[in-house]
């Protein structure tokens, strides 16, 4: 029978951030994050310096290299505790670290990658508008470029850690309706820029990092900003299939991994606290079928993802 085994670095960095979840991220504090939707921005910081952020950069930028099973492990650790804390490790380590790394300038790459790997840097993606989903080629916001400026009007959705980010990794269209794939452009544009305005949404499970309606208002940023540079202008399209889009799906199983297993192990150690009929439920047939079940599930969840990773 095949057994699922780690290799000794992904053990080792289990451990690390074992220790690190008991001290830093205690179930009092998560519990408390959850109900205060909010991003606790001192443990975000903590991450960074323990060099968590770095497992998706290279080393001439102060990362370790690219690690995506490292990075997965992070993820399900992080998330089995609070998933506000693992969200906006996703958005720095993947979002910004792997889009980065893959897909801007010398010039980005040299300014950002470093900020990434020991500030935590985060982006946010503004890729879906309130008409577009799925379909992100028929995105309706536009970017006029004037020499060495760009001018930003329109409206994003579903805008995950848009007040907390550095910048938000933003789809635009350059170029006429009719062309959609051939002149659509990614910029990188602080939230607090002016003619930004943010519009928070009220979600259930996606607590701490915070989803928003984004509403950009003649935006004016620098061609600078253009993801890749000016090589990058209505060049989005290839990139936006790149890698930080290529391990998404990955990223959101090693959540719900993380959350499945929490859930688990808490009804597991419930099933043996909980007393009836003179005895624990995890000794009554019927619990203990449950308990198996659920347990097979997350057993095959984890086999998928780190297969995938």
């Amino acid at each position: 029978m095949l057994q699922f085994q780690e290799a000794e670095h992904i053990a080792l960095l289990r451990q690390t951030l074992e220790r690190f979840i008991e001290r830093d991220m205690p179930r009092e504090a998560a519990r408390e994050w959850d109900r205060m939707n909010h991003f606790p921005r001192a443990v975000h910081d903590k991450l960074a310096a323990l060099g968590m952020m770095g497992l998706t950069i290279d080393e001439e930028y102060g990362g370790t290299g690219r690690d995506i099973t490292a990075t997965v492990t992070v993820i399900e650790q992080l998330c089995a505790r609070s998933v506000s804390v693992g969200g906006a490790y996703i958005q720095s380590a993947c979002y910004a670290g792997l889009n980065l790394s893959e897909l801007a300038s010398d010039a980005q790459k040299a300014a950002l990658l470093p900020r990434v790997a020991a500030e935590g840097l985060i982006l946010a993606y503004g890729i879906s508008e309130p008409d577009v989903g799925a379909d992100v080629a028929s995105v309706r916001t536009t970017a006029t470029r004037t020499e060495d400026t760009l001018v930003v009007n329109g409206n994003k959705r579903f805008c995950s850690g848009a007040a907390i980010c550095d910048y938000i990794y933003t789809l635009v269209r350059t170029g006429p309706t009719d062309q959609r794939h051939k002149n659509l452009t990614l910029l990188l544009i602080p939230p607090n820029a002016p003619g930004v305005t943010l519009l928070p949404q009220e979600t259930m499970g996606l607590r701490g990092v915070g989803t928003y309606d984004v509403h950009f208002n003649n935006v004016e940023i620098s061609a600078n900003q253009i993801v890749g540079g000016l090589s990058g202008f209505n060049a989005g399209w290839p990139m936006l299939a790149g890698p930080g889009l290529d391990i998404e799906k990955l990223e959101i199983s090693a959540m719900a991994l993380g959350i499945a297993r929490a859930a688990v192990e808490d009804a597991w150690a419930y099933s043996q606290e909980r007393f009836q009929f003179g005895k624990p439920i995890c000794s009554i047939q019927s619990i203990r079928h449950m308990l198996a079940d659920v347990k097979t599930r997350l057993e095959a969840c984890r086999l998928m993802t780190y297969r995938a990773a």
